[in-house]
Formats: structure tokens, sequence, C-alpha cells
């Protein structure tokens, strides 16, 4: 069982044709005009403008304008990159190979993703036996003719019989979710809607879920998201039928999902009211009478149920352990002082438990990277999986009665590989591997360490060609994070491959406010300790510079979401440092962040400016609030889109506007705002092979790079 988680070559020449095209993309820019206003707001006794408020309108005609005439001014300086063609045809031939999903084995079949190259959703497949001829189960592809509908959450019923999957259309977080029959294949009529943040937990005929009542007409994607509840849909009812589970009128900012048992006979309660730390309750199904139970309470540690033996729960845990161990906890006696440990805590981070042929499968991340070992169900070790190197298990999925698993793993040169564990005999065998158009021979992936500026030793990858020159003129690409107990881990990405193949240097800074290093790392990165992290991001750009890998103006920044955030305040507390600044869907307005849609759940992260410490602070590192007049920032290319309902794209919008009006300098400062599409999840691979073809051509000119292509 799972936590629920609320809330991710010939090329052109110097000869003068090119040159002339280059040589305008570096000439003062004009931008749209956008529209001040007089508003101001008022905390604790200090004036606030918000010019650009009316920008938070999405539904404004006046909005839609303004997007409409950005997008045409960042279309034309794309459109004279002499080499943008190039880019975009390398990177479809880059994304153009067979990638496999992780298989799982449900009551007769086994399921699997598969990804025939550049299809813009994988498709899922379906076999009696695990050598056995694959057919299309479920394609997503046919759901939406420009494959912006993507399948987003689903679960096979215990007993194999049914399949429920909740599908977001152009990427937004709000789901629908439908039933199929796992034998025919056949699509049932139920249709469940205004699902968010949900888990499907199957019992018997049914499933429990969780939603929202419906928005009013035009909101749903700015909306708070407040009072959500949990119900039991019967297949074959209607929605307006589902019995409601739970609700909690006291609270509208927690959120409620439910998990149940293998046995069916429990359904538990998850309740959180932010990212980090939850509580929960159990119901015996079996006792009609007898309602939730609380095991653990909320909300400082985090809880994973991740098997039961009758009324006893295995919980993967931080609290009592700030590096996780898993703790058996007896509902009929739950407090903290009867709890049996099974797996302690070491040095190293326990990430997830799984049970897989009556064994206790465990991930460890040992400096960022994965580890494996297996102990009995009483918590003896009885074995270390070998993986091949430093790399990331991206998946695993295997059956509490069945000895044989799956699991998927990658690295930063190498994309994921499929293989099937024996956990009798603790051997590993290549199920799928993939191959595509690129050579990882040239390369090396490397892991170092620098010291932050209160002293901290910091973890950083840094990825890039052996016989590369240290004379501090290579172009960088750093990226971050640094945010809600999220650690990065080698992952492959198929758009860094182009950076690299054109002499690029990758690296990628551990941060704190991650969970690299557990709970206290993640807490030394939130509230009135976040300048943490943009120290760590400063210094680790400082550290690449000292040991002459590059210099400030070939190093471009980025981050997403959270990293958006970094990006953001980095370069407005450092414009000096860096070359190009690439904010993805940034949290850029500090000050009212939580009023929108699933905001409020990261105050445990950020803080609140309706707290006057808190708001302060806020207001100190605020990336919209600390844009100066006449500075020179970075070349920018913030990236957004219109159904990002995660983060409202006004962040970006705003910070947009204030960006191009304090410019000083000639390095453009454009917004690429994406139609029919969110926060990222499911985006198809048509729209990232675009976004990627002009993040990259902004990237490499604005850094003085010249690719050139076989």
């Amino acid at each position: 069982m799972k936590k629920l988680f609320i809330a991710f070559i010939p090329g052109c020449l110097l000869f003068s044709g090119c040159n002339q095209q280059t040589d305008n993309n570096k000439a003062k820019m004009t931008y749209p005009e956008t529209r001040i206003t007089d508003t101001v707001d008022q905390y604790f006794g200090e004036a606030v403008p918000d010019p650009y408020r009316w920008l938070e309108d999405d539904n404004s005609a006046e909005t839609m304008q303004w997007v409409t005439e950005q997008n045409k001014v960042t279309d034309a300086w794309m459109e004279k990159l002499p080499y943008r063609n190039q880019l975009k045809d390398r990177l479809t031939g880059l994304w153009n190979y067979e990638r496999y999903g992780v298989p799982f084995h449900k009551g007769n079949y086994y399921y699997f993703f598969k990804n025939d190259g550049i299809q813009n959703q994988s498709v899922l497949y379906i076999q009696d036996s695990l050598g056995g001829e694959a057919r299309v189960f479920l394609d997503p592809n046919k759901l939406a003719e420009d494959g912006t509908t993507s399948l987003s959450e689903y679960k096979v019923s215990h007993d194999g019989k049914y399949f429920a999957y909740a599908i977001s259309k152009a990427g937004s977080d709000w789901n629908e979710i439908y039933v199929m029959e796992t034998i025919t294949g056949k699509q049932l009529n139920d249709k469940l809607e205004w699902v968010k943040f949900s888990t499907i937990a199957w019992r018997e005929d049914g499933f429990f879920y969780s939603r929202y009542d419906k928005p009013s007409g035009g909101s749903e994607l700015s909306v708070k998201n407040e009072y959500q509840k949990v119900y039991f849909h019967k297949i074959g009812n209607p929605q307006s039928a589902d019995e409601l589970i739970y609700e909690n009128r006291n609270y509208p900012l927690r959120n409620y999902g439910a998990l149940t048992t293998l046995d069916e006979q429990f359904v538990i309660l998850v309740e959180n009211e932010s990212t980090s730390g939850n509580a929960l309750y159990v119901k015996d199904l079996k006792n009609a009478v007898k309602g939730f139970v609380k095991l653990v309470d909320g909300f400082r540690y985090d809880y994973t149920v991740v098997h039961n033996n009758s009324n006893k729960f295995m919980l993967l845990t931080n609290s009592g352990a700030e590096r996780y161990q898993l703790v058996e906890v007896d509902a009929a006696n739950p407090a903290p002082a009867n709890w049996k440990t099974i797996i302690p805590e070491t040095q190293n981070v326990l990430t997830s438990v799984e049970v897989a042929g009556g064994k206790l499968v465990a991930q460890y991340m040992v400096d960022a990277h994965s580890e494996m070992k297996v102990f009995s169900l009483d918590g003896k070790l009885l074995q270390t999986l070998a993986l091949p190197g430093p790399g990331t298990i991206a998946g695993f999925n295997g059956n509490e009665d069945e000895d044989l698993a799956f699991y998927s793993f990658t690295s930063f040169l190498e994309p994921s590989t499929v293989f099937t564990y024996d956990l009798k005999t603790n051997t590993s065998e290549v199920l799928y591997k993939s191959t595509l158009d690129f050579d990882a021979s040239p390369y090396i992936s490397e892991q170092v360490f620098y010291t932050s500026k209160d002293g901290t030793r910091i973890p950083m990858f840094i990825v890039h060609r052996k016989d590369i020159k240290m004379d501090g003129n290579n172009p960088v690409y750093l990226y971050g994070y640094g945010g809600f107990n999220i650690s990065l881990t080698p992952s492959f990405s198929v758009t860094r491959l182009l950076f690299l193949e054109q002499g690029g240097v990758f690296a990628i800074a551990n941060l704190r406010g991650g969970g690299e290093y557990g709970d206290a790392w993640h807490r030394a990165g939130t509230k009135l300790q976040k300048q943490n992290v943009f120290d760590d991001f400063i210094a680790a750009a400082e550290y690449l510079i000292e040991n002459k890998y590059t210099k400030s103006e070939k190093i471009a920044i980025a981050g997403g979401s959270n990293g958006g955030l970094l990006v953001g305040a980095c370069m407005t507390q450092r414009p000096d440092l860096f070359g190009v600044a690439l904010p993805a869907v940034g949290v850029m307005d500090m000050l009212r962040f939580h009023k929108f849609t699933i905001g409020w759940a990261w105050t445990d992260d950020y803080g609140s400016s309706e707290d006057s410490v808190q708001y302060r602070y806020l207001k100190a590192y605020s990336p919209l609030h600390n844009l100066k007049p006449g500075t020179c920032y970075p070349a920018t290319l913030i990236t957004t889109a219109d159904h990002d309902d995660r983060v409202v794209p006004a962040h970006s919008f705003k910070f947009a506007a204030t960006l191009q009006k304090a410019q000083s300098c000639n390095n453009p400062t454009l917004i690429r705002i994406e139609t029919n599409a969110g926060h990222g999840a499911g985006k198809p691979v048509s729209k990232l092979i675009e976004e990627a073809t002009d993040i990259w051509g902004f990237t490499m000119y604005n850094l003085g790079m010249n690719p050139t292509f076989k």
C-alpha cells in the first residue's frame, strides 16, 4: 500500500546571413504593453503594490490577449534562431526509442506500459503470461486527437475483475474516473467527475475515491480547493448515488484519501493539511457500527501503510527516526510507546518498503542514489540487491505471495532498464532494455561535494564529456529543486543529451529542503530557513566557477514549480552570477500563493504572509517582489501553461510583466505560455519536443554556443 500524496551536423556557420539573424536577437527588445493598476495590499502596516493583479483572472479577455501578444513576441524571437529546425529534428530522433514501464501482475494478467518512441502517451498492454502475446488494453492516445488527455491514476481490483482509471485533460489536476472489465476490455458506463488528488481503493465491486464539490462556472482552474470528501462508488451506479464516507466541515483546508488492505477488511483514511505530515484512521469494514479509529496523530510526521496482519499495521515513518524506520502499530493499542520496530533507522534514508514474496523489500537512499535490501517480515536482513551502479530504482512492483517481482533502474546516461527479480535466489534478469541513438561512452557522471554559505556539505552530480577542458569556458546547465522533501536522484532525460552532445555540462545540486538526508535536511530548507536553499544553489554555481568548469556568463540555471521559485529567487539575489535563467511553472508571488487551488497546502514548507514574521521573510525573497528596475538580469525564458491549476500561471504572468519592465540591458526576458497543457504531468511528447526545442535554442544562443549537427 502507498501513502497518499497531496500535492511534481551541418549547422549555421558564421556567415553573414546567420549573423544577421542572431544580431536581431541581441537587439533591445520591445515587449507588449502591460496595463498597470493602482492595486495595493496592506500587510501589517506595510503597503505592497500589486500592479498586475488583473493578470490573475485567467478567464478575462484582456488576460487572454496579453497571453497571445506575449507568445507572438516569444515565437518571433525563436523563429530567428538559425538552428531551431536542427534542434527539433535531433530531439525527435533522440526521443524516438522504445521505452517500457515496470510490469505488474494482478488476477490472471500481466500489465505494462510501452511507448513506441514518439507516441504522445504511453499505451497500457495486457498479457495472459509474462512471455505471452501483448495486446493493447488501454490507449490514451485515442482519448484526444492532440494527445493532451493522459492517464493519471489507475488500479486493478483485488480480484482482478475490474480496472478503474483516472484521466486528466489538458494537464489539469482535475480528473475523471472510468471503469473497464479486464477480461473483455469492455468500457462500463461509470463516470466520476470533480476528482482531484485521489486514490482508487477497491473493495469488492466498488472503490473509495476523493472529490470536491463542483466549482462555480469558469473558476475551476484557479479557485481554492476546499472541503475534500471521500466517497464509495459501486460499479454500475451513477455518481449521484455514491455513498459519502467521510467529510470534515470544521477543516476546509485538509485533504482526505482512502486506502484498503489487501484482505479488504480495513479502509484506511489518510488525512493531511500540507505536503508533509499526515494522520491515519482505520475502519474495520466487518464492523458496520464502529467508525474510524485514529491510528496515528498528524501532522508533524509522515506515515505510510506498508502491510497489515489483521489489525496490526506496518508503517514507514519518520516519527522517532528522521531518516525513517518501519514499525508495527496495533490498532487496539496504538500509542507510540507500544510500537514495535521492524526495520530500525540507519544513517541512510529508508525511502520505501514493499511486501513481495513474503518478504520486506526496502529501498534506501545513499548520498542521493538507490540501494535495495530484503528483510524477513520480522525485520531480519536477508540479502542486498546488486545494482548496475550508482543510479535510481525508478519503480518496483511485486505481490505478497509471489517470488517474482519487477523493477527498473536508470542513471543520467542510461534510460530505464526493466528487470525481473527473483526474491528466492536474489537474482535479476533484464526484461526490457531500451536502445537509442546516443553513444554514452564518451561521457562521465561524477558526484562532488561542496560547501554552502553556512558551512553545510552539499552533494552535486556533474555529467559531461570525458575530454572537456577545465578552462572555465564550458556552458553549464545547473538544475535544482530544494523543497517538499523531494529528492533529486540520478535520472535519464533525452533533452539533456542534446546539451551534452554540444559540449555542455549538466549539474544537479541536492539542496536542503529536499529529502536526500531525511527530515532535518528537509526542515533546514523550509519557512524561516528557506534562504538556505538559495544559498546552496548559489554556492553550487560558485563551485563550478572556482573549479574551472565554467564562468558566470556561461551558466544557465533551471528548475520547475518550487524549482521555478528557486531560479526566480537566485536570479534576483545574484543577477551577476548567471547567463541564463529558466524558471518553469514557478511559484513567484510568495505573498498570495496560498489563495489559489491547492496552494494553501504549501504553507508547511513556505509559511504564510498572514503571519507577520513569516510575511517579512517571504517578502524578502519573493521573486516577484525583489525585481529592481534598472538591473541587468540574465537572459530569461519563463515557461508556464494555460491549464496549470497546481501553480496557477498568474505567478509567471506577473513575474514576466514585472521583469520586462525592470530589465535594463539587452538580455531578452521572454515568456512561453503553452496551450492545452498543465503543470507538466501527462504532457504529450509532441509538446515536450516543441518546448524543449525552444528552451535549448534560447539557452544555447544566450550562452554563446554554436551547435553543430551530424
